[in-house]
Formats: structure tokens, sequence, C-alpha cells
């Protein structure tokens, strides 16, 4: 399975990516918005990346809190028995 396909799923769960764009205001220090333009950067999409990523990182580290105690007996289950396939790996 390629990775962009897989990220592309990733990042539809998050939010919709076909949404209506809407026109918002933000403040930015002068210079940094003066050199970004200058550099032609797209602030619209540097900020949809970033936002995306953020957002991300915001729910995986719900998930793994709503999950912790699942986890920790997972792991503490691995310490004690192994793992499934420990008799069947070669390396």
């Amino acid at each position: 399975m390629r990775i962009d396909y897989i990220l592309e799923l990733l990042m539809s769960a998050l939010y919709k990516k076909d949404a209506q764009k809407k026109p918002t205001n933000l403040s930015i220090n002068s210079d940094l918005l003066a050199k970004s333009r200058k550099m032609q950067i797209n602030l619209s999409a540097l900020l949809e990346a970033a936002l995306t990523e953020k957002l991300a990182r915001v729910e995986n580290e719900k998930w793994q809190e709503r999950n912790k105690l699942a986890i920790v007996a997972y792991n503490n289950m691995v310490d004690e028995q192994g793992c499934f396939s420990d008799s069947t790996r070669d390396f």
C-alpha cells in the first residue's frame, strides 16, 4: 500500500478536505510576513498544513490518554508472556 494513500486516509479522518474555504483575519509579525511574501510562500497552504499536523498530534495525544490503561496492560502482558510472534521470528 502506498504511503501517500495511507496519509491521505489519515488526514481525511481529521477534517473534510473538500469543505468550503473561509476568509480569516490573522495577526502576524510584519517582518515575518514581508519575508514570507518575498519568498512567495503560500500562507494559506502553509497554515492549513501546520494546523493539520497540530490537529493530528492533539488527536494522537487524546487517543493515547483514552487508551493509557489498555496500553499499560498490553505492555505488562508482553513483558510477562512475550509477544505472540516470538516463536516465529528469526531475528
